[in-house]
């Protein structure tokens, strides 16, 4: 009981620690905003803006100095195998939802965690423009802006509000189903905590979202409740060599029960 009392305490100061640089790190990025900020277009045909290399690096001087003795994985930041000998590792997305930043819109997020043994214990995600800051640590729950998340507890799939790719929710099972189609959220950390304020019950992703797109989210959603699953059920495991996923959904725990059989046969968009 002491060790786990010990662990608690240790989690919520990274959880402190996290929404602290997540708050500096979005003010800096508020700079850029609407400011035609440079884009430049990364290997794998996605954006990137001068905003997400000056965030990514003041992220990795603030949360190093800290915690000289963790590891570092970031979607801005060269990977190397040096973070999978570390006990803790930060796990962050200087700018999740770039395309939404670049086009002035409002849902983009910095998604920052700490994965301990291959599972988050502490995030921090906070969307800048919307003055909203997720937080949780593990076995802690969740908050946004200091009140308590939790999960709403539906349990029909009929009318279930559900966002994520349109080619998996307006055809095939979910569509017979009767759930309404929310939209797409470009930031799919913001997509996924959607779920812990009602206002939307399902969250969909297509596959090859990485760890800094979920570290963070998984955690948030998990202490209010909820569930982040693949497309086999099962539980994401972070900070391997291959830092891919497959097509996941994120929903309360009677709605995985719904949805979870379903998740095989959904048709998911590929990547280009």
């Amino acid at each position: 009981m002491e060790g786990q009392c010990r662990s608690g305490h240790a989690y919520l100061e990274d959880q402190k620690l996290l929404e602290q640089a997540a708050r500096e790190a979005g003010n800096l990025a508020l700079q850029f905003f609407n400011r035609d900020p440079k884009v430049w277009t990364k290997g794998n045909h996605s954006p990137v803006t001068e905003a997400d290399i000056a965030v990514d690096r003041m992220l990795h001087e603030r949360l190093l100095k800290a915690r000289p003795d963790y590891g570092w994985l970031s979607e801005e930041s060269e990977d190397n195998d040096v973070r999978l000998n570390k006990q803790r590792v930060f796990v962050v997305d200087p700018i999740d939802g770039t395309k939404a930043f670049i086009d002035g819109g409002t849902e983009w997020t910095i998604s920052i965690a700490v994965v301990k043994d291959n599972r988050p214990v502490a995030a921090a995600l906070y969307a800048p423009v919307r003055g909203e800051m997720y937080v949780a640590s593990k076995s802690g729950g969740s908050m946004l802006n200091g009140a308590p998340l939790l999960c709403p507890n539906l349990a029909s799939l009929e009318e279930a509000r559900v966002a994520g790719p349109r080619q998996a929710i307006d055809k095939g099972p979910l569509a017979r189903a009767g759930v309404i189609g929310y939209g797409f959220v470009r930031s799919l950390a913001y997509r996924l905590v959607m779920i812990t304020t009602g206002s939307i019950d399902i969250a969909l992703a297509r596959q090859d979202a990485n760890d800094w797109d979920l570290a963070a989210a998984d955690l948030i959603v998990e202490e209010a409740g909820g569930l982040l699953r693949d497309k086999q059920n099962a539980v994401l495991s972070y900070n391997r060599v291959n830092t891919q996923h497959d097509c996941l959904y994120a929903s309360c725990k009677p709605l995985g029960a719904q949805i979870a059989p379903l998740m095989p046969v959904l048709k998911f968009p590929s990547r280009r």
